[in-house]
């Protein structure tokens, strides 16, 4: 099994230095160019996707929707500025404590 740990970080990199590429060659780009509401609609249709695959219960699906979700998900950092680190901190700093609890303590928005 590959070493897959640092995947996403260096996707995210991929992801980032194509902010400024050619629209015309680069899918990515061409994201940048249409705004972070075009790049959150795409999120959303992504996890859309993602759901029904689940409820269909094909694997393969499944598995090809979430690696679209994710790199949708990390576009959308991105371009808002947010490094995955950040991501991974919040994940790190919950590690241990239950979801429930974790959600409890979270101050009212």
């Amino acid at each position: 099994m590959p070493d897959n740990r640092h995947v996403l970080d260096e996707l995210y990199e991929v992801i980032a230095a194509r902010r400024n590429a050619d629209p015309e060659i680069s899918y990515t780009a061409k994201l940048f160019a249409k705004g972070e509401t075009k790049i959150a609609q795409k999120l959303g249709e992504e996890a859309v996707e993602t759901v029904i695959a689940a409820l269909k219960e094909d694997r393969a699906a499944l598995a090809s929707e979430s690696a679209d979700l994710l790199y949708h998900l990390l576009v959308l950092w991105a371009e808002k500025g947010i490094d995955p680190e950040e991501v991974w901190n919040k994940l790190q700093d919950r590690k241990g404590t239950s979801g429930l609890a974790e959600k409890a303590a979270r101050k009212p928005e």
